[in-house]
């Protein structure tokens, strides 16, 4: 590297850190200067050629978030240090082709993609008298109503270690839809850890920003019964049509598609159109895109073109933070013992602590009684008792097809396949570990297996569990699931 290109630069990163405070709303400088140094260490100058200046970084992130972040005050420090009219690329790494020794470098802008218009007519081919909710029948302009809950915003949403890279990419999204490298976002995550809240608070960001954009979420349950009404009508072409006039789509638990071929088609075609279209996709899932059975290649490998970030459960420090987000909200305060039991007593997933804190409002109120650590204790074991449930072989059947996304038929089928034959016999496995049933009654509540076939199946689950990264994480979540 050009020492001189080295030195210059070292400029421009103390002429930026000097301007912090004055480029941001925001006092603590010290939290700052952390933020951007953990930034910009990870980014070096290349070469300046031609008053084209390169810089490398290690990926598309590092990229999107300087230029949603810091463009403004890196290119005052560029003209100051550099003169005017320098040019600054980017050296993705992660955008390297295979065969190459150089990686790939793009424009500071990226590609250009024209803002999306609203639609505010019947598109060609477009029934008004469509089955979908979402359209207002027998009027020209198109009305739709996003399905997004005023709750779910971002200031409502409490970051932590868990969730903190999920909804730095989420903001940067809302504020260019469609015009990152991050599209699709597929969020993932177990139950309750906060994927729709996230995915929302993009189409409320969106919405106050660019109200001209269509937005909309919904489930991949509602989609599917659209489809399904869709083709019974033969409307097909409408359907298709409804969706290509949205400029961002957030569909929940897209992992439901599994199984379904006819819905896994015309999904594809909407993502197409779409991503091509330059309208933002975002995903959620329980799980990630290679680990959801039986929906098509093409589709999985669709997942993968943005980014696919995880969303884990809550840490307690995180989770003390919802609590105090939340009841602040309500004008109640708690103690800090209150607040460490509260914390400690709801350890799986967010929903299930907003549960705990509805819960505890709500006997505060009916019985008239100042906040306590005694109170607190005293609900806690009273919703226990109420939400205990009974593991028997029904029940983890019942996790174990919504976890993987098939139905109760092929769990109990005869076929080998092994998107079916895997989950079935995760499901003796749990049937054996946590009831009391012998391998016979297992077999039976199996479909009528024999007792030699669950027997084999639950010391395959337990050879291959400790030697199989997938299996094993399989194992881990499902026991969670099925003890809460």
């Amino acid at each position: 590297m050009n020492e001189n290109l080295m030195t210059i630069w070292q400029k421009c990163l103390q002429f930026m850190r000097d301007n912090l405070n004055a480029a941001e709303d925001n006092s603590d400088l010290k939290k700052l200067e952390k933020s951007f140094d953990l930034l910009f260490d990870k980014v070096q100058p290349v070469s300046l050629v031609d008053h084209n200046l390169t810089l490398m970084v290690p990926s598309d992130f590092y990229k999107e978030y300087i230029e949603d972040n810091y463009l403004s005050l890196l290119s005052a420090a560029l003209k100051k240090n550099f003169g005017k009219g320098v040019k600054l690329w980017y050296s993705v790494m992660e955008n390297k082709p295979n065969g190459l020794e150089k990686p790939v470098t793009m424009n500071m802008k990226g590609k250009t993609v024209p803002t999306p218009k609203m639609q505010e007519t019947m598109p060609q081919g477009f029934s008004s008298n469509i089955v979908n909710p979402f359209v207002v029948p027998g009027i020209k302009k198109v009305n739709i109503d996003s399905n997004l809950k005023a709750d779910f915003s971002f200031d409502n949403y409490v970051e932590g270690e868990s969730n903190k890279f999920a909804s730095t990419v989420a903001r940067s999204i809302a504020k260019r839809p469609g015009a990152t490298a991050f599209n699709p976002l597929f969020l993932y995550g177990g139950y309750g850890v906060g994927k729709t809240h996230l995915g929302q608070a993009v189409g409320l960001e969106v919405k106050n920003q660019f109200p001209d954009k269509v937005v909309l979420y919904l489930s991949s349950e509602k989609f599917i019964q659209q489809f399904i009404s869709s083709a019974k009508a033969h409307k097909q072409t409408e359907f298709a049509n409804f969706y290509q006039m949205v400029d961002v789509l957030i569909i929940d638990d897209i992992q439901f598609l599994s199984g379904k071929s006819a819905t896994q088609d015309s999904f594809f075609h909407i993502f197409d159109y779409l991503h091509q279209n330059g309208k933002q996709i975002i995903l959620t899932s329980d799980k990630a895109p290679v680990d959801i059975m039986d929906i098509q290649d093409r589709i999985v490998s669709r997942f993968k073109w943005g980014l696919s970030a995880e969303i884990k459960s809550p840490d307690l420090d995180t989770r003390k933070r919802i609590i105090v987000d939340k009841l602040s909200r309500d004008g109640i305060v708690l103690t800090e013992d209150m607040l460490d039991f509260l914390a400690a007593e709801a350890k799986t997933n967010v929903r299930e602590l907003i549960g705990v804190i509805n819960s505890v409002i709500a006997y505060s109120t009916i019985y008239k009684s100042d906040l306590s650590l005694e109170l607190l204790k005293e609900t806690i074991s009273k919703i226990a008792a109420n939400q205990k449930k009974i593991i028997n072989i029904p029940y983890i059947q019942e996790v174990v097809c919504d976890y993987f996304g098939i139905k109760r038929e092929q769990l109990l089928s005869k076929t080998r396949k092994r998107e079916i034959a895997l989950p079935r016999q995760l499901a003796m496995y749990f049937a054996k570990e946590f009831t009391n049933a012998t391998f016979t009654k297992i077999g039976e509540e199996m479909g009528g297996k024999d007792h030699s076939t669950v027997m084999y199946a639950c010391e395959t689950i337990k050879d291959v569990s400790k030697i199989d990264k997938e299996v094993k994480k399989y194992v881990k979540e499902l026991t969670e699931k099925i003890k809460h």
